[in-house]
Protein backbone atom coordinates (compact mmCIF):
# COMPACT_ATOMS: atom_id res chain seq x y z
CA UNK A 1 0.00 0.00 0.00
CA UNK A 2 1.35 3.44 -0.76
CA UNK A 3 1.45 6.15 1.88
CA UNK A 4 -0.31 8.34 -0.13
CA UNK A 5 -3.58 6.27 0.44
CA UNK A 6 -6.05 6.58 3.36
CA UNK A 7 -5.54 4.15 5.82
CA UNK A 8 -8.79 2.50 7.08
CA UNK A 9 -9.07 2.26 11.08
CA UNK A 10 -11.26 0.04 13.45
CA UNK A 11 -12.13 1.12 16.67
CA UNK A 12 -14.27 -1.07 18.98
CA UNK A 13 -16.64 0.12 21.36
CA UNK A 14 -16.77 3.45 19.88
CA UNK A 15 -20.32 4.69 20.27
CA UNK A 16 -19.25 6.89 23.20
CA UNK A 17 -16.21 7.87 25.35
CA UNK A 18 -12.44 7.02 25.43
CA UNK A 19 -13.79 4.97 21.39
CA UNK A 20 -15.68 7.89 19.89
CA UNK A 21 -13.09 10.26 21.15
CA UNK A 22 -10.41 7.83 19.36
CA UNK A 23 -12.81 7.45 15.73
CA UNK A 24 -12.81 11.12 15.84
CA UNK A 25 -9.58 12.15 16.51
CA UNK A 26 -8.06 9.16 13.67
CA UNK A 27 -10.62 10.51 11.10
CA UNK A 28 -8.78 14.49 11.67
CA UNK A 29 -5.26 12.36 10.77
CA UNK A 30 -7.06 11.14 7.83
CA UNK A 31 -8.06 7.64 8.44
CA UNK A 32 -11.55 6.07 7.12
CA UNK A 33 -12.66 5.25 10.32
CA UNK A 34 -14.84 1.71 11.13
CA UNK A 35 -16.72 2.73 14.58
CA UNK A 36 -17.89 -0.67 16.27
CA UNK A 37 -20.19 -1.19 18.82
CA UNK A 38 -22.70 -3.44 19.89
CA UNK A 39 -25.58 -1.83 19.17
CA UNK A 40 -24.83 0.16 15.70
CA UNK A 41 -27.47 2.77 16.10
CA UNK A 42 -25.45 3.57 19.00
CA UNK A 43 -22.51 4.63 16.64
CA UNK A 44 -24.55 7.20 14.97
CA UNK A 45 -23.30 10.21 16.45
CA UNK A 46 -19.45 9.07 16.27
CA UNK A 47 -20.37 8.50 12.71
CA UNK A 48 -22.29 12.12 12.01
CA UNK A 49 -19.46 14.01 14.06
CA UNK A 50 -17.06 12.68 11.81
CA UNK A 51 -18.36 12.96 8.54
CA UNK A 52 -19.94 16.56 9.19
CA UNK A 53 -16.03 17.68 9.46
CA UNK A 54 -15.36 15.82 6.35
CA UNK A 55 -13.98 12.28 6.93
CA UNK A 56 -15.21 8.95 6.25
CA UNK A 57 -16.98 6.52 8.61
CA UNK A 58 -18.76 3.50 8.87
CA UNK A 59 -21.14 2.60 11.61
CA UNK A 60 -20.82 -1.34 12.24
CA UNK A 61 -23.00 -3.34 15.23
CA UNK A 62 -21.44 -6.31 16.49
CA UNK A 63 -20.40 -8.08 19.56
CA UNK A 64 -16.34 -8.36 19.36
CA UNK A 65 -16.72 -11.84 21.52
CA UNK A 66 -18.65 -13.43 18.87
CA UNK A 67 -16.59 -15.23 16.24
CA UNK A 68 -19.04 -14.89 13.70
CA UNK A 69 -20.27 -11.60 14.22
CA UNK A 70 -16.24 -10.17 14.38
CA UNK A 71 -15.40 -11.75 10.82
CA UNK A 72 -18.93 -10.24 9.19
CA UNK A 73 -18.10 -7.30 10.68
CA UNK A 74 -15.01 -6.87 9.24
CA UNK A 75 -15.68 -8.25 5.88
CA UNK A 76 -18.31 -5.44 5.91
CA UNK A 77 -15.43 -2.71 6.46
CA UNK A 78 -13.18 -4.40 3.73
CA UNK A 79 -16.37 -4.22 1.17
CA UNK A 80 -17.41 -0.38 2.08
CA UNK A 81 -14.24 0.97 3.65
CA UNK A 82 -11.40 -1.06 2.55
CA UNK A 83 -8.22 -3.53 3.98
CA UNK A 84 -8.12 -2.20 7.70
CA UNK A 85 -4.20 -1.78 8.54
CA UNK A 86 -5.33 -0.09 11.93
CA UNK A 87 -6.93 -2.12 14.84
CA UNK A 88 -7.55 -0.31 18.07
CA UNK A 89 -9.29 -2.60 20.87
CA UNK A 90 -11.19 -0.77 23.16
CA UNK A 91 -14.51 -2.23 23.43
CA UNK A 92 -15.07 -2.72 27.21
CA UNK A 93 -17.33 -3.33 30.21
CA UNK A 94 -17.58 -3.70 33.91
CA UNK A 95 -18.84 -5.87 36.08
CA UNK A 96 -17.23 -4.93 39.70
CA UNK A 97 -17.63 -6.65 42.90
CA UNK A 98 -15.60 -8.26 45.59
CA UNK A 99 -14.20 -11.50 45.06
CA UNK A 100 -16.83 -13.62 47.29
CA UNK A 101 -19.41 -11.40 45.65
CA UNK A 102 -18.64 -11.71 41.98
CA UNK A 103 -20.02 -14.74 39.38
CA UNK A 104 -18.88 -16.89 36.97
CA UNK A 105 -20.97 -14.73 34.60
CA UNK A 106 -19.45 -11.33 35.75
CA UNK A 107 -16.19 -13.22 35.24
CA UNK A 108 -16.90 -14.49 31.69
CA UNK A 109 -18.63 -11.56 30.85
CA UNK A 110 -15.56 -9.48 31.14
CA UNK A 111 -12.93 -11.67 30.35
CA UNK A 112 -15.00 -12.44 26.78
CA UNK A 113 -15.25 -8.65 26.07
CA UNK A 114 -11.77 -7.70 27.00
CA UNK A 115 -9.12 -10.34 25.96
CA UNK A 116 -11.46 -12.46 23.49
CA UNK A 117 -12.87 -9.80 21.73
CA UNK A 118 -9.23 -8.52 21.23
CA UNK A 119 -7.85 -11.59 20.00
CA UNK A 120 -11.03 -12.41 18.04
CA UNK A 121 -10.57 -8.73 16.09
CA UNK A 122 -6.68 -8.71 15.81
CA UNK A 123 -7.35 -12.19 13.96
CA UNK A 124 -9.48 -10.93 11.81
CA UNK A 125 -7.50 -8.12 10.54
CA UNK A 126 -3.96 -9.10 11.08
CA UNK A 127 -4.17 -10.87 7.52
CA UNK A 128 -5.18 -7.46 5.69
CA UNK A 129 -2.42 -5.92 7.75
CA UNK A 130 0.24 -8.58 6.40
CA UNK A 131 -0.71 -8.29 3.04
CA UNK A 132 -0.05 -4.71 3.13
CA UNK A 133 3.34 -4.79 4.92
CA UNK A 134 1.61 -2.62 7.82
CA UNK A 135 -0.21 -2.67 10.36
CA UNK A 136 -0.84 -0.77 14.02
CA UNK A 137 -2.76 -2.88 16.94
CA UNK A 138 -3.18 -0.52 19.99
CA UNK A 139 -5.55 -2.30 22.84
CA UNK A 140 -7.00 -0.72 25.46
CA UNK A 141 -5.13 -1.86 29.22
CA UNK A 142 -5.97 0.68 32.56
CA UNK A 143 -4.19 1.42 35.62
CA UNK A 144 -6.42 -1.21 36.84
CA UNK A 145 -3.54 -3.80 35.72
CA UNK A 146 -1.93 -3.37 38.62
CA UNK A 147 -4.53 -4.24 40.88
CA UNK A 148 -7.64 -2.49 42.45
CA UNK A 149 -9.83 -3.49 44.82
CA UNK A 150 -13.92 -4.87 43.36
CA UNK A 151 -12.50 -5.22 39.96
CA UNK A 152 -10.47 -8.45 40.34
CA UNK A 153 -12.17 -9.50 36.36
CA UNK A 154 -11.84 -6.60 35.34
CA UNK A 155 -7.74 -6.27 36.81
CA UNK A 156 -7.40 -9.51 35.08
CA UNK A 157 -8.55 -8.98 32.11
CA UNK A 158 -6.40 -5.73 31.38
CA UNK A 159 -3.27 -7.43 32.76
CA UNK A 160 -3.92 -10.02 30.10
CA UNK A 161 -3.86 -7.13 27.01
CA UNK A 162 -0.23 -6.17 28.51
CA UNK A 163 0.66 -9.37 28.14
CA UNK A 164 -1.05 -10.28 24.51
CA UNK A 165 0.50 -7.09 23.27
CA UNK A 166 3.19 -7.92 24.01
CA UNK A 167 3.49 -10.79 22.18
CA UNK A 168 1.42 -9.68 19.16
CA UNK A 169 4.30 -7.28 18.74
CA UNK A 170 7.05 -9.86 19.00
CA UNK A 171 5.00 -11.90 16.68
CA UNK A 172 3.75 -9.51 13.82
CA UNK A 173 7.00 -7.18 13.94
CA UNK A 174 8.39 -8.77 10.74
CA UNK A 175 5.73 -7.93 8.68
CA UNK A 176 5.91 -4.29 8.99
CA UNK A 177 3.14 -4.40 12.19
CA UNK A 178 3.92 -2.89 15.71
CA UNK A 179 1.28 -3.62 18.97
CA UNK A 180 1.29 -0.98 21.44
CA UNK A 181 -1.33 -0.75 24.67
CA UNK A 182 -2.46 2.06 26.09
CA UNK A 183 -3.15 1.93 30.38
CA UNK A 184 -5.56 4.78 31.22
CA UNK A 185 -5.67 5.97 34.58
CA UNK A 186 -9.10 7.49 35.97
CA UNK A 187 -10.65 8.99 32.89
CA UNK A 188 -14.18 10.54 32.82
CA UNK A 189 -16.34 8.18 30.92
CA UNK A 190 -19.93 6.86 31.46
CA UNK A 191 -17.90 3.68 32.45
CA UNK A 192 -16.26 5.60 35.66
CA UNK A 193 -19.76 7.37 35.96
CA UNK A 194 -21.31 4.57 36.67
CA UNK A 195 -18.68 3.51 39.14
CA UNK A 196 -19.76 6.60 41.32
CA UNK A 197 -23.23 5.44 41.52
CA UNK A 198 -21.86 2.15 42.47
CA UNK A 199 -19.91 3.12 45.19
CA UNK A 200 -22.83 6.16 46.35
CA UNK A 201 -20.90 9.25 45.01
CA UNK A 202 -22.35 12.04 42.82
CA UNK A 203 -20.28 12.05 39.57
CA UNK A 204 -18.42 15.45 40.31
CA UNK A 205 -17.55 14.88 43.54
CA UNK A 206 -15.83 11.62 42.62
CA UNK A 207 -14.03 13.31 40.17
CA UNK A 208 -13.23 15.86 42.78
CA UNK A 209 -12.08 13.48 44.87
CA UNK A 210 -10.16 11.81 42.27
CA UNK A 211 -8.02 14.53 41.26
CA UNK A 212 -6.40 15.18 44.45
CA UNK A 213 -4.35 11.50 43.76
CA UNK A 214 -3.09 12.72 40.65
CA UNK A 215 0.16 14.96 40.16
CA UNK A 216 -1.47 17.18 37.65
CA UNK A 217 -4.44 17.90 39.44
CA UNK A 218 -7.20 16.71 37.31
CA UNK A 219 -9.08 13.99 36.10
CA UNK A 220 -8.28 12.59 32.28
CA UNK A 221 -10.74 13.26 29.44
CA UNK A 222 -10.89 10.66 26.42
CA UNK A 223 -9.27 12.74 24.17
CA UNK A 224 -6.09 12.68 26.20
CA UNK A 225 -6.23 8.67 25.60
CA UNK A 226 -7.50 9.19 21.35
CA UNK A 227 -3.90 11.77 21.78
CA UNK A 228 -1.69 8.81 23.02
CA UNK A 229 -3.44 6.22 20.37
CA UNK A 230 -2.82 8.33 17.32
CA UNK A 231 0.86 8.87 18.59
CA UNK A 232 1.08 4.83 18.31
CA UNK A 233 -0.92 4.49 14.98
CA UNK A 234 1.04 6.64 13.15
CA UNK A 235 3.66 6.32 10.08
CA UNK A 236 6.17 8.25 12.18
CA UNK A 237 6.01 5.29 14.97
CA UNK A 238 6.85 2.36 13.35
CA UNK A 239 9.79 1.63 16.03
CA UNK A 240 7.66 1.44 18.76
CA UNK A 241 5.68 -1.94 19.57
CA UNK A 242 5.35 -4.37 22.88
CA UNK A 243 5.15 -0.85 24.89
CA UNK A 244 2.33 -0.44 27.28
CA UNK A 245 2.45 3.56 27.92
CA UNK A 246 -0.10 4.67 31.14
CA UNK A 247 -1.72 7.86 30.28
CA UNK A 248 -2.69 8.60 34.62
CA UNK A 249 -1.35 11.76 34.87
CA UNK A 250 1.50 10.91 37.00
CA UNK A 251 3.28 7.79 37.47
CA UNK A 252 1.60 5.20 39.16
CA UNK A 253 3.49 3.24 42.26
Amino acid sequence: MSTTEQRVAVVTGAARGIGAATAVRLAAEGRAVAVIDLDEAACKDTVEKITAAGGRALAVGADVSDEAQVEAAIARVVEELGAPTILVNNAGVLRDNLLFKMSVSDWDTVMNVHLRGAFLMSKAVQKHMVDAGFGRIVNLSSSSALGNRGQVNYSAAKAGLQGFTKTLAKELGKFGITANAVAPGFIATEMTKATAERVGMGFEDFKAAAATQIPVARVGEPDDIANAIAFFTGEAAGFVSGQVLYVAGGPLD
